[in-house]
């Protein structure tokens, strides 16, 4: 395991790297957007352009998190947290959020208040060349701050890329606005911060139940668990693969464990050089470290347990809430049964359990059944 810590170590440096170094040209592009943004404003006493600066601000605030967030994760494990400190980005992710909501909420208020109290706008050709470089400018800044969020899997920095697109897309409103002012002399202002402040709030909120739901935990990708189960499958001997749970412990950092279904006739000398061979191939081609392999035996000689796993088989698969059978296995001398069932959430689990040992029962009443329900953890 050396070499899986020493490739995790070298990738956690990298990963933190980039994150900052991205974090820090979001800062500083931010803080020159304020600066023109806030001067524009308070010049031409636009609400709508002075709302946008301070939509900047909290960017630049969020990617100050964001960088303190990533290094805290960076952080090597300790006694107290053996695992590591990698769910603190998700902690720096609702930071950003909350943050975000701030803004929105502080900018809607503003805005009503324009609506109630209106005051005339007067912009300038200056004021609206520096808002059309706002324009390109987020956008550029806004692809570029999402493609590395995506490429080193950083939630805060994905979600910081994706607010920076929103904001070109709120400058360019406050740009609509000023120029149908400039034309017309109808005044706009006050209703595109309310459209602003919109905006926010539900790129806000986005953030916030996008990170909720990474530290509570929820379903793992689908293509994730079928490479996996890909892989495992591939080596010699292993006739299935289930039970696959994921533990995420920070962006780019999944502990597992799994159950594979081996032949009765393997000693524990084949099985521990199998199970060690699945983690190396798992952790090269995924980065997921499997903390836990279990063992399924499966009957590869006896004719009769043969028949037993299919007349129970087509008996457990006739319900629609029995997703999958496996680990089935049966010691015809010893009279025993034992198998798991993953079972839908559209069923109550005991009522499940009753039914499935109801019927194993009739059909086999002089054996001894043991039946496992499974989470069902596929799509």
């Amino acid at each position: 395991m050396d070499n899986f810590s020493n490739d995790i170590a070298f990738l956690a440096a990298k990963r933190e790297k980039a994150i900052v170094k991205t974090s820090i040209i979001g800062i500083v592009t931010n803080i020159f957007l304020v600066i023109f943004k806030a001067f524009v404003g308070l010049v031409s006493n636009s609400i709508a352009v002075i709302l946008d600066a301070v939509n900047n601000l909290s960017d630049a605030l969020s990617s100050v998190v964001t960088i303190v967030g990533a290094k805290l994760a960076a952080r090597q494990p300790d006694k107290k947290h053996p695992l590591g400190h990698g769910r603190v980005e998700y902690l720096s992710s609702v930071i950003v959020a909350t943050l975000v909501l701030y803004a929105g909420i502080t900018s809607l208020t503003e805005s009503v208040k324009k609506i109630i109290h209106p005051e005339a706008a007067d912009y300038s050709a200056v004021s609206i060349i520096i808002i059309s470089v706002a324009i390109i400018v987020k956008i550029l800044l806004g692809m570029y701050v999402k493609k590395q969020g995506k490429a080193v899997n950083s939630g805060a920095l994905a979600a910081s890329g994706s607010d920076a697109i929103f904001d070109a897309v709120i400058s360019a409103s406050v740009l609509a606005s000023a120029v149908i002012y400039l034309i017309w002399g109808i005044s706009l202002e006050p209703y595109v911060g309310v459209i602003i402040s919109g905006f926010i709030i539900k790129a806000g909120i986005e953030i916030m139940i996008e990170t909720l739901n990474d530290i509570i935990g929820k379903r793992e990708d689908a293509e994730t668990i079928k490479e996996l189960k890909k892989i495992i499958c591939e080596e010699d001997c292993v006739l299935g693969a289930y039970d696959v749970t994921l533990f995420n412990y920070g962006p780019n950092k999944y502990y597992g464990s799994v159950h594979v279904e081996l032949p009765d006739t393997m000693n524990v000398d084949d099985v521990d050089r199998i199970t060690r061979r699945i983690q190396t191939d798992v952790y090269q081609k995924t980065g997921i470290i499997l903390t836990g392999i279990g063992v399924y035996s499966f009957n590869t000689s006896d004719n009769e347990a043969a028949k037993i796993r299919n007349t129970i088989q087509k008996a457990v698969m006739s319900h629609d809430w029995a997703l999958q059978m496996h680990g089935f296995y049966t010691d015809t001398e010893k009279k025993t049964i034992r198998f798991d069932v993953v079972v839908s959430f559209d069923i109550d689990r005991k009522e499940a359990m009753d039914a499935l040992y109801k019927e194993v029962n009739a059909l086999y009443p002089d054996y001894e059944t043991l039946i496992i329900t499974d989470i069902d953890m596929s799509d």
